[in-house]
């Protein structure tokens, strides 16, 4: 198949699209019918038309294009371009690439060598120290991830740059029940080589570690000799295949190709590929793990990915198809967030086994937000990296309303709270940041009839969002909005939960309102924070929103000094003891 590579100025503005074989497609800024290119003014709407003759592509101006497109740098209206080969419009650059499959070659001159797990956790990492930094990036460019697509090519730009001494990197996925001779269902891969026309990895490699289960190692160079024909291009001399585990990514695997001589890379062993292939199978297991819970895999592997027993149970019940269908009502969305992951990853120690107890953590910490929302039979939305998003009132209205979302927060708060002071905890020195916000919004079964994923869309869902960032300026680990905060002072016994109030906020960005308050756990949880000191946070509150901040300064000092939450208020009145002549009783944030 042929691809075509789109590379704009900035680091996302990249594409990567399949040349269909039969028809012609627009390229433009916002074409009505083809390829978006949004970033670039200098490319006209519709600019040209691309259409593949075998492995060569014709480019065609269309008239309505009222900057040229360079060709060799030269202003040309039509020309056709083969593999490796590529032209300009404005500051964004195209490129013909021919991605291929080939079978492989048989001979005295290669290698193969398998490893299973046990064999793997014996290898040596090296330069672990730098793996360990690579390693940390992985949850911030996962977050970004909302396709396989997204999360394949994100896997694959990080396992390149662990790899200096890698020519090129690939994630492939085949069916299920694919023979070597099919073509696989999505593959993203990226190469260290900007002038790379042609990348052919070996189906017979790919396969054998399919197959088997196990990483796969091909060494081909035999004193000068290697062989072209079994990878990618020229010049290389080794390629290894690391099928991914468990069921949502069956079919799964990393392929990755270099030199032992790579340009500006150390000299490379046998012994250094290794270590390269149970770290590219560490970063499987974190890209496995996250696709589980990121409710990425496929309709087999259940609804129970996806819901509590409860909800599954009344799924089956019923007629589940008419049950997950979207519908507009009232819910409730529960945002939690991971803290403490980058600067942890600093300190961790320097040797293989602080990547894999990294890894081990962060799983744990998922599972936490994970048990905490179907524990309280909320349906699992999405999962962002180190955050997760639930919620409930779809497909069926909790009995408690509001209060099932606040009880998962405190469980999940609670857990993290009792284990981020103890060395031998999982959670040693994670923390937690939750938001909760009630309202209207469309909920139920998106996608693909193949693929059974679930979703929340409306002001409430980012009014969840917006609660969750501002629990780290407030200094308050679960935040909550005025609706459910009203459910909360009616319907729950403090002996569950109880809430204050920091007023109306005005999040960082936006000209919206939002009635902030904190959700805080019962006083036999929570005896640090007693009623009466509640109170007196809230008078405090109103006395800012009154504009009397001299009395809010004397009744400040009555406010329990190890409350982180006091800081916030001290913040919001900076000292002064006269609001601005423009105050309206809304505390603005300066930051997001």
């Amino acid at each position: 198949m042929m691809e075509l590579l789109v590379t704009g100025p900035e680091p996302t503005h990249q594409r990567r699209w399949e040349i269909p074989v039969d028809d012609a497609v627009r390229l433009g800024r916002a074409p009505r019918a083809g390829w978006a290119i949004p970033w670039d003014l200098l490319i006209s709407r519709e600019h040209c038309e691309l259409s593949l003759d075998g492995s060569q592509l014709k480019v065609k101006r269309l008239d309505s294009a009222r900057n040229p497109v360079y060709f060799q740098e030269v202003d040309t209206r039509e020309f056709i371009i083969g593999a490796g080969q590529g032209f300009r419009i404005g500051q964004t650059l195209f490129q013909l690439v021919s991605v291929d499959f080939s079978d492989g070659v048989s001979g005295s001159h290669i290698e193969e060598h398998s490893f299973g797990p046990d064999q793997l956790c014996k290898f040596k990492f090296q330069n672990a120290e730098h793996r360990l930094e690579v390693l940390t990036k992985l949850p911030k460019a996962i977050s970004k991830a909302g396709t396989d697509e997204e999360l394949a090519q994100a896997a694959v730009k990080i396992l390149l740059d662990s790899m200096k001494h890698a020519r090129a990197v690939a994630c492939v996925q085949y069916a299920p029940t694919a023979t070597v001779d099919d073509k696989p269902v999505m593959m993203r891969w990226d190469s260290r080589s900007e002038d790379m026309g042609r990348f052919s990895p070996s189906r017979r490699l790919l396969f054998a570690a399919i197959e088997r289960g196990e990483g796969v190692l091909h060494i081909w160079q035999d004193t000068e000799e290697s062989n072209p024909a079994f990878t990618v291009t020229g010049n290389l001399d080794w390629a290894f295949c690391m099928p991914l585990k468990g069921e949502a990514s069956k079919g799964w695997a990393f392929y990755v190709t270099g030199q032992f001589g790579a340009p500006g890379a150390t000299a490379l062993g046998e012994g250094d590929l290794k270590g390269d292939l149970r770290f590219t199978g560490l970063v499987g297991d974190f890209v496995s793990s996250i696709r589980e819970v990121n409710s990425l895999q496929k309709q087999q592997a259940g609804l129970a990915q996806f819901f509590s027993p409860t909800v599954v149970e009344a799924v089956r019940a019923g007629d589940g198809n008419k049950l997950l269908e979207p519908r507009y009502t009232d819910i409730t969305v529960l945002f939690c967030d991971m803290r403490g992951f980058s600067k942890h990853s600093e300190q961790a120690e320097d040797n293989e086994s602080g990547l894999q107890a990294l890894l081990n953590r962060v799983s744990n910490a998922l599972g936490v937000m994970t048990s905490g929302i179907q524990k309280y039979d909320g349906v699992i939305a999405d999962f962002q990296g180190d955050a997760a998003l639930g919620f409930w009132g779809w497909p069926n209205e909790p009995p408690e309303g509001p209060l099932a979302a606040c009880h998962a927060a405190l469980y999940i708060q609670q857990q993290f709270a009792k284990s981020t002071n103890n060395p031998e905890s999982p959670l040693y020195k994670f923390n937690v940041g939750i938001g909760i916000a009630h309202g209207k919004a469309l909920a139920g079964k998106i996608g693909p009839e193949d693929l059974i994923k679930v979703g929340a869309f409306g002001p409430v869902v980012n009014m969840g969002a917006r609660l969750e960032s501002m629990t780290k300026h407030l200094k308050a680990p679960i935040l909550i909005d005025e609706l459910t905060a009203q459910y909360v002072r009616k319907v729950a016994e403090p002996s569950e939960m109880r809430c204050r109030k920091f007023g109306q906020i005005r999040p960082y960005g936006m000209d919206k309102v939002m009635t902030v308050c904190e959700l805080v756990a019962p006083l036999s949880s929570r005896p640090d924070l007693t009623d009466t000191q509640i109170s007196q946070f809230e008078v405090v509150v109103d006395l800012i929103v009154a504009g009397q901040w001299q009395q809010a300064h004397d009744q400040l000092k009555l406010l329990p000094k190890n409350d982180p939450a006091r800081e916030f208020l001290q913040d919001a009145i900076e000292g002064q003891d006269q609001p601005p002549s423009d105050w309206d009783g809304i505390i603005t944030m300066r930051q997001k």
